[in-house]
């Protein structure tokens, strides 16, 4: 979960709560062994080396575990007749895997385990109210490989409340170690899959940890580890932000029903349509951060420069100020016009300048206007250090954008592709992490089939 400083006292008073041996079911290659409990929705209680017990996960209270966790408004999210936590009414919509913050268990609807694959669908609960079902499932798919663990995740929506409420940030998933594993170690340069010196970001006596940071990892890892450098990785293909750190006392000491705990979740933000079907997939690493760091950068990576077409998702974009016809998404994304200052913004990615002279853009404009804005972030210094998720330190410097520059469009409502010569913004050079286009003003749509950066 993610969690802000006024309720952090509570969060580490929480109570213990036991489970039941019988309600487990397991996965063990001979490699590694994995356990997810079925009295909590399917989530993992316990990951360690085959024949070993020293279990990495950490499952003090239903909010901790390896587990999916989603979020959307409106917030607070409060049905009529239910109980909210004071503590918690701050995240809004947020199902989770495990269960609720009063106790109460997800409820598993299926569950099959052939020895090699381990499929679990549930009902999730609402984590800030008391016995809430949400009203969607979950569904995780398990299998192990070696010493890696990949998880195959999907969210099913069917909620009465059809609002399209603003992108949010997604814990994709949320994972939670036992204190021996403290060390939160990752890549955070400017120099990603090219064996570039590691980070340190929380160690035993460097203060940090809590509140949980948040970093750039362009290499879409990272690992809590012991002191001996050994412990547990993530890796998210697609996810270039992640969340961390070491909450409770003291480091290094303490099991999984203790209080003291690591956490990693990758995170995109992400639109939660009523009605959407929501997939990705994680991978859990056992073994050192040499192996860790080795398997992500041995994953296939993206051929050639950012390219988003939109066939059957978003891709990651959100919008500001605005909203799109909704689920599902069939072959473009048909933005509404309207707002002034309302804009779409692509997700996280990271391309050198000198690799992408032009951004194409592929779209049909209903609107009188004649022009749309383009807007471009740079890699600074921001992503070469971690910043405090909350707290008087969590405010970053602001900075500054490149841009805007101006893309003429045509607003008759036919298909065209439309080119911006990028090097002509002022600036444009080093490392860059995102663009946003400013939409038009004015009554209007935008259908777009593809945004693309080409050399």
């Amino acid at each position: 979960m993610k969690l802000n400083l006024n309720f952090a006292y509570i969060w580490l008073a929480s109570a213990s709560v036991a489970w039941a041996a019988e309600s487990m079911s397991y996965l063990d290659n001979g490699k590694i062994r994995l356990g997810v409990d079925l009295a909590i929705g399917g989530a993992v209680t316990y990951l360690a080396e085959a024949g070993q017990t020293n279990n990495l996960i950490n499952s003090h209270d239903w909010g901790r575990q390896v587990q999916l966790s989603f979020y959307s408004g409106p917030n607070p999210f409060q049905p009529p007749g239910s109980t909210l936590s004071k503590a918690w009414a701050g995240l809004g919509w947020n199902p989770i895997q495990a269960g609720d913050c009063y106790g109460h268990g997800s409820k598993v609807l299926e569950h099959h385990n052939d020895g090699t694959t381990l499929r679990v669908k549930c009902v999730p609960m609402i984590w800030p109210l008391n016995n809430v079902p949400a009203e969607c499932t979950f569904e995780t798919v398990y299998r192990l490989a070696g010493k890696t663990v990949e998880v195959d995740c999907r969210l099913d929506n069917t909620r009465q409340d059809q609002t399209q409420y603003s992108g949010r940030n997604q814990e994709l998933p949320a994972v939670y170690t036992c204190a021996p594993w403290y060390k939160l170690v990752t890549y955070i340069g400017a120099a990603p899959f090219t064996g570039a010196p590691l980070t340190t970001l929380v160690d035993k006596d460097n203060g940090k940890g809590w509140p949980w940071i948040s970093f750039f990892g362009p290499e879409h890892w990272a690992a809590l580890v012991d002191k001996d450098d050994y412990g547990l990785g993530i890796f998210h293909a697609e996810a270039y932000r992640m969340l961390g750190g070491f909450a409770g006392a003291p480091k290094g000491q303490g099991g999984p029903k203790d209080g003291p705990t690591g956490y990693l979740a990758p995170v995109l933000d992400e639109i939660l349509d009523h009605h959407i079907t929501y997939r990705y997939r994680y991978v859990l690493i056992v073994g050192t951060v040499a192996e860790i760091r080795q398997y992500a950068c041995a994953q296939p990576r993206r051929a050639g420069l950012p390219a988003w077409r939109f066939e059957n998702d978003r891709q990651h974009w959100i919008y500001e100020r605005t909203t799109d016809a909704g689920w599902p998404i069939q072959g473009e994304l048909r933005v509404n016009l309207g707002k002034a200052s309302s804009a779409m913004t692509s997700p996280l990615t990271f391309w050198p300048a000198e690799t992408a002279t032009k951004l194409r853009v592929e779209a049909a404009f209903e609107t009188a206007a004649k022009e749309l804005q383009v807007i471009l972030e740079p890699f600074s210094d921001q992503e070469l250090r971690d910043w405090p998720c909350w707290g008087p330190n969590a405010k970053r410097p602001a900075k500054k954008w490149l841009g805007p520059a101006k893309l003429p469009i045509v607003g008759e409502g036919k298909f065209r592709t439309y080119e911006l010569d990028l090097r002509a913004i002022p600036g444009y050079s080093g490392n860059l992490i995102r663009l946003k286009l400013r939409l038009p003003p004015g009554p209007g749509v935008a259908r777009i089939h593809a945004i693309t950066l080409e050399p």
